[in-house]
């Protein structure tokens, strides 16, 4: 047998860095907490930039996984842009960037047959994700925004780790719509035998949806507590709910009337505008932390679908703890120069008022089904300072949630949130459901 010279050994560690012996990724790691974002445009929809820059951007700064996820396409197959509509949307020096970080030989261009403009050639995920990706470090996860409506009103969801594209499925009435989306990505996930998750995305845009109709929605288990586009009500108005506040009603509603599991929040970029040119929506305002072993889509997707992560719009937590048999949640957070930390944990009871009122406008006409209801549903039960807060079920609890509010503010402020936060998810609610349901404490 023919021994291989130095020299090639040598050459083959340079060309192959996974084979280091430093490199090794462990079969059976520790579960941590991994940084993403599943709410992403680009060119391929209505974004401002091509998904090579806006992946890089993200990876960059600290991300795991982002999820680019455009208005009702995937980034596949073939798709040209005319130069002029690509410096329309992101300035006059947009494609003079991507050129230079890219190269010549990596962008494509050609003349349009009709009048000779020049067109440039928008790459599908599967043909740059290996310019960006990074064992153990930052993956893409393949997604799309179904984009629907029902009499005008915008209903939007996102399908994240789908394979095939989705086609708005439309209805005759808004649950109709997003049962019917929701319905498509269930069916894809159990035919590919991919988990999948679909979640509402920003329920005041428009006004579209309330607490009652995605409480309704039993079968739908994540929804934006956080948007960070500017246009979406995150705060409500003076007549209707916050997202807060339709998170803490829709979920009193499906634990005590439906038995049916709470939603899990998330917060998302939702971004669009990458130049510095509009503060609209921009990157790096708000993401999820998901706690799993592997970063991979599937531990990711897997991990959400059990509520191991937080939403975050800046505050970072060390961990979550809650302990089933004695009912207390315990929650560590990580220290932020001298930020101060306030730490509200919120329920509703068992006893709570859920009848609600309608919502009148001045003339006397209903407010869009919006209903009104006592501040004892979504109440905050105590108020902590410090690093390490907890809270124990006194046992009347649907379930508790925290809000840790620092005192710094955030990086990249909406209009609507200036300092910087984060939500943990609903606990101590399979008390509640589990005759119901049949599930275990976790």
């Amino acid at each position: 047998m023919r021994s291989t010279h130095p020299f090639v050994l040598v050459l083959l560690c340079l060309l192959c860095p996974f084979a280091r012996a430093d490199d090794t990724i462990s079969v059976d790691p520790e579960p941590r907490w991994w940084k993403g974002n599943i709410h992403t445009h680009t060119l391929w929809s209505d974004g401002d930039d091509f998904p090579e820059m806006v992946a890089e951007w993200y990876c960059d700064h600290g991300y795991n996984f982002l999820a680019l996820s455009d208005h009702n396409i995937l980034s596949q197959g073939e798709k040209w842009m005319p130069l002029a509509e690509v410096e329309r949307r992101g300035g006059a020096d947009s494609f003079a960037k991507y050129l230079a970080r890219w190269g010549a030989r990596w962008v494509e261009q050609r003349p349009r047959k009709d009048d000779g403009a020049l067109e440039i050639r928008l790459k599908p995920l599967n043909e740059f994700r290996a310019l960006v990706e990074e064992r153990g470090r930052f993956i893409l996860i393949q997604a799309e925004e179904i984009t629907d409506e029902f009499a005008r009103l915008p209903i939007h969801m996102n399908a994240t780790n789908i394979v095939e594209r989705i086609a708005p499925q439309h209805g005759d009435g808004i649950e109709e719509v997003i049962r019917n989306n929701l319905a498509q990505v269930i069916e894809q996930s159990a035919r590919l035998g991919q988990p999948m998750i679909a979640h509402i995305n920003h329920p005041n845009f428009g006004w579209a949806l309330t607490a009652e109709i995605i409480a309704a929605i039993t079968e739908e288990h994540f929804f934006e507590v956080f948007n960070g586009h500017t246009s979406v009500h995150n705060a409500g108005d003076t007549q209707r709910a916050s997202t807060e506040k339709i998170w803490d009603i829709a979920n009193s509603i499906r634990l005590a009337q439906h038995g049916a599991p709470p939603l899990f929040g998330l917060a998302t970029d939702d971004s669009h505008n990458y130049h510095g040119t509009s503060n609209v929506s921009i990157s790096g305002r708000g993401w999820i932390m998901v706690r799993s072993r592997h970063l991979t889509p599937e531990s990711i997707i897997r991990a959400m679908q059990a509520g191991d992560f937080y939403a975050s719009t800046g505050v970072v937590l060390n961990d979550i703890r809650f302990d089933e048999e004695t009912g207390t949640l315990s929650i560590d957070i990580e220290p932020d120069g001298e930020a101060a930390f306030t730490t509200q944990f919120i329920c509703t009871r068992r006893d709570a008022d859920l009848s609600g009122e309608p919502v009148l406008r001045d003339d006397g006409v209903p407010l869009h089904a919006t209903m009104r209801y006592s501040d004892t549903v979504g109440e905050v039960l105590a108020e902590v300072e410090g690093l390490h807060p907890d809270y124990t079920l006194s046992g009347d609890e649907l379930y508790v949630r925290a809000v840790i509010t620092s005192s710094a503010p955030s990086e990249n402020p909406t209009n609507e949130n200036q300092l910087k936060k984060a939500w943990t998810q609903p606990v101590g609610w399979r008390r509640v459901t589990a005759k119901q349901l049949g599930v275990e404490g976790r």
